[in-house]
C-alpha cells in the first residue's frame, strides 16, 4: 500500500507549496507518511492522458490511497471526477480529499457522496460562467469598450507608423529617452517597442 499525495495548479501564476503544506500538515496529524508526491502545473480541461494524473491512476495498485487538497484538483466536471473515482475504486484504492473531508473508498455512500460533489461543482462553474458573460453584456450595453485601453493601443500604433523615422534616430545615436520625449510616449514603452523590432 503506498500513500500518494497529489497537487496540481492551473497556471504557473499559482504555485503549489500551498497544497503541498496542507497534505504535509494533514499527514503529520494523522502519523501518515506520503511516499509519493505527483505534482503538475496544467489545466484540468486537459484530457488525462495529457496529464501525469492520468499515468499516476494507471500505476495505482490495491489499497494506495490518493489525497488532494479538494476534489477539483482531481477534475473540473461531473463526468471526469466520476470517471477518475471509478477508476481508484475498482482498483481498491482510496481517495482522500482535504477540503470534504473525504474518505472515499468502494461503498455506496461514497459514490452517492462522490456524485453529489461532483454535480453541485459543475453547476456553480456553469452559473459562475453563465454571470461573467452577462455582465459582459452589460457593459457592452453601457457602450464601454472592453480590453486593453485605448490609449495603450494608440501609443504603439504611434510608434508602429513612425517605424522608419525611430529606426533612424537610433542609427543617428539618440537615446531611448530622447525618442519617448518625441514621440510623447514613455522610454518603456519606446524599449518595448525597440525589443520587439528585434533593433
Amino acid at each position: 500500500m503506498a500513500v500518494i499525495g497529489y497537487i496540481r495548479v492551473s497556471s504557473n501564476k499559482q504555485t503549489v507549496q500551498h497544497q503541498h503544506f496542507e497534505i504535509e500538515q494533514f499527514a503529520h496529524l494523522n502519523n501518515i507518511v506520503v511516499d509519493k508526491w505527483v505534482e503538475e502545473t496544467i489545466t484540468s480541461r486537459k484530457p488525462l492522458n495529457k496529464r501525469k494524473l492520468g499515468q499516476l491512476l494507471d500505476e495505482l495498485q490495491d489499497g494506495d490511497i490518493l489525497i488532494a487538497a479538494e476534489i477539483s484538483r482531481l477534475g473540473r466536471s461531473l463526468l471526469e471526477v466520476m470517471r477518475i473515482l471509478e477508476t481508484c475504486l475498482n482498483k481498491n484504492c482510496q481517495v482522500w480529499t482535504l477540503k470534504e473531508h473525504y474518505r472515499l473508498g468502494n461503498d455506496i455512500q461514497s459514490k452517492v457522496m462522490a456524485f453529489a460533489f461532483g454535480l453541485s461543482a459543475e453547476i456553480e462553474r456553469n452559473l459562475i460562467s453563465q454571470r461573467t458573460k452577462a455582465s459582459l453584456e452589460s457593459v457592452r450595453a453601457t457602450g464601454k469598450r472592453l480590453g486593453r485601453p485605448f490609449a495603450a493601443q494608440s501609443k504603439k500604433l504611434k510608434l508602429s507608423r513612425n517605424t522608419k523615422k525611430i529606426k533612424h534616430w537610433l542609427d543617428t545615436g539618440m537615446t531611448k529617452y530622447r525618442i519617448a520625449k518625441m514621440m510623447s510616449v514613455s522610454p518603456a514603452t519606446v524599449s518595448n517597442f525597440i525589443n520587439r523590432m528585434g533593433w
